[in-house]
């Protein structure tokens, strides 16, 4: 299977890029989707009440993703640190489930699927891509479109400071897809690449 790898910057456009991608026939490998379902495993609710609490878990029993990343996105050395202990103890599990995600589209004959991680490089998830896409915007349109999601500066900055640079971001991408404009000339540019490959 040729799996698409998606980079860019917070708010940078990935979503919408996978989501074109989806629409000319590509399966979609949704790696935060196998994060939801990861923070629902009895034994990852067990490590993170053993390491933060009960602080950390919604009404309906199961953690509690913005409480939980109050924790791990928090200013000063308390943050990274737990951001690394949560990743440590998530991503093997995150990674076992976009394999199970990508067997299951290849048996069902799917030949293309696009990967939309947040941290694909830092996680060793862009292995499992055959090519990777850098999707590119100013960093005012994607401080707007986060502000847009209810964001603040200091959530959209401990966000982008979590993950790889952008300068390496587009230096390992094969192609690199500006996201400044329309969501038309958006589409335009994938459509032109996905004639380039798969047509």
């Amino acid at each position: 299977m040729h799996i698409i790898g998606v980079l860019g910057g917070v708010a940078s456009g990935k979503s919408l890029v996978a989501g074109l991608l989806a629409e000319l026939g590509a399966g979609v490998l949704d790696a935060d989707r196998a994060g939801h379902e990861v923070l629902l495993l009895p034994r990852i609710e067990a490590a993170g009440r053993e390491r933060w609490g009960d602080e950390i878990f919604g009404p309906d029993g199961h953690i509690d993703r913005q409480r939980l990343a109050g924790i791990v996105f928090a200013e000063g050395p308390d943050g990274p640190r737990e951001r690394k202990y949560l990743e440590k103890l998530t991503h093997p599990e995150i990674a076992r489930l976009i394999q199970r995600q990508a067997e299951v589209l290849a048996i069902s004959g799917t030949s293309v699927a696009v990967l939309d991680a947040p941290l694909l490089l830092e996680s060793g998830w862009y292995k499992l891509c055959k090519e990777l896409l850098f999707v590119d915007a100013p960093l005012e349109v994607r401080r707007s479109r986060a502000a847009a999601r209810g964001w603040n500066k200091e959530g959209f900055a401990a966000r982008e400071g979590a993950q790889e640079s952008l300068d390496q971001k587009r230096s390992r991408a094969d192609v690199t897809i500006d996201n400044s404009g329309s969501p038309e000339q958006t589409r335009a540019q994938i459509e032109q690449f996905w004639q380039s490959r798969f047509s």
